[in-house]
């Protein structure tokens, strides 16, 4: 049985994201809040808004009802302005699973709180660092080998206990 991942940010990338997700054999539902593109995502298997050139596999579909996206979800990654992020998961909250893994592609302090966005994360979820994994956010080089499906590294800051028993990658 693949593993469900929601993807939270249809942007450039989450969508990339969405890729590496679904090489490694996941079902991935990428959340874009503008039905048009979304719609667009669907209907010609790439992000015309972003990533025009990257061809997205049957595995991806996107939606823009947040709800749809966390249904059945074993994993949530967050790819949401740090500024956005708060007020999202405060709506959000309540689609998720009280033990679901989130990962976060977010970068960025929180204006007002001067909050990162674990912290974040963790006051809006209820969230234990046990069940969440921040990645070193994917920009220049990385970003390119990652929609080049090239090979690229980077790292995934986690308190990883047993029970997740996966790989992203």
């Amino acid at each position: 049985m693949s593993r469900r991942v929601a993807v939270y940010g249809a942007g450039s990338w989450g969508t990339a994201f969405s890729l590496v997700l679904a090489d490694a054999g996941c079902e991935v539902t990428l959340w874009g809040r503008r039905p048009a593109l979304t719609k667009a995502i669907n209907e010609t298997r790439s992000n015309p808004d972003y990533l025009p050139d990257v061809k997205l596999p049957a595995n991806v579909t996107a939606t823009s009802e947040p709800a749809e996206a966390a249904r059945g979800a074993d994993i949530v990654v967050l790819a949401v302005s740090a500024q956005n992020a708060r007020t999202l998961m405060e709506a959000w909250h309540v689609l998720w699973e009280p033990r679901t893994v989130f990962v976060s592609l977010m970068k960025g302090i929180e204006l007002g709180t001067g909050r990162v966005m674990s912290e974040v994360i963790a006051e809006t979820t209820g969230a234990g660092s046990e069940l969440m994994g921040i990645l070193e956010n994917g920009s220049g080089r990385n970003f390119v080998t990652v929609t080049n499906v090239s090979f690229s590294a980077t790292c995934l800051a986690a308190e990883i206990p047993w029970s997740w028993g996966f790989c992203l990658c």
